[in-house]
């Protein structure tokens, strides 16, 4: 029996205080697909992530769940919404993984400390527990960032611009781990904006300009014609753009 997808959008606009980011979007991310949203700044990308996982409602239309509850969805943000100035240590990042299994004010026990060791090795972090996250460069914050999700251990895992402003060795040791999740039938979804890379990497795209440009196979979804039509939206945001009002027939 095929099991339900994880998301469903039915006609979803989303959007905020009224201005619409995401236009009229109708699709699914299956479980255990591996799909990249692609689109230029500014085309909804980050928008619909939010959307997908109740950060912000739809203003118009709806985005169905089937079988999942929150526990079950791990995000990373971009890099940029993580505060560095603020006095945690890379222990401390890493081990929000686990906050749903232990609670806000719980001490680790051993096997959880051991936990975080081992996530932080997995990325290529180990021995970096104590270090200030304030002082990590842009390529070890992505690294601690998916150890978090690692701990997660979540059905499913949003990725905001993971590989954004990181090194070539750090893209390739974190598509690793991303090729690993799906191979554990996991469902990931991630905002990117290299197409070589989703072409070679992600079976499925979503080519996003606020509105839905092209959703299937990412060989033709990623299509010229389809990424020349992304690059002509207009990317300035006009703090007066009326509603979208219905989809022509």
């Amino acid at each position: 029996m095929t099991p339900p997808p994880h998301f469903h959008l039915d006609d979803v606009t989303l959007g905020y205080e009224g201005h619409p980011a995401v236009h009229h979007l109708t699709g699914r991310f299956e479980a255990g697909s591996m799909t990249a949203i692609y689109g230029p700044n500014g085309s909804g990308k980050s928008t619909l992530l939010k959307g997908l996982i109740g950060r912000l409602k739809p203003l118009s239309g709806a985005i169905g769940r089937p079988r999942l509850d929150v526990r079950d969805i791990a995000y990373l943000p971009q890099a940029q919404e993580i505060d560095r100035s603020f006095p945690a240590s890379v222990h401390d990042l890493v081990s929000l993984g686990l906050l749903r299994k232990t609670g806000l004010f719980s001490a680790l026990a051993a096997a959880e400390r051991e936990a975080v060791a081992a996530a932080l090795a997995a990325v290529g972090l180990g021995g970096f527990h104590s270090r200030q996250i304030g002082s990590l460069s842009g390529g070890q914050l992505q690294r601690a960032l998916f150890a978090r999700v690692l701990l997660q251990d979540a059905k499913v895992i949003l990725l905001d611009e993971p590989f954004s402003a990181i090194d070539s060795k750090t893209v390739n040791d974190l598509l690793s781990l991303i090729h690993r999740w799906h191979g554990e039938r996991r469902t990931i979804i991630a905002v990117l904006h290299d197409h070589e890379l989703i072409r070679a990497h992600f079976p499925e795209a979503l080519v996003l300009a606020r509105e839905p440009v092209a959703w299937g196979s990412a060989e033709t979804a990623l299509a010229p014609a389809n990424l020349l039509k992304a690059r002509r939206m207009n990317e300035g945001w006009e703090e007066n753009a009326p509603w979208c009002g219905e989809r022509a027939a």
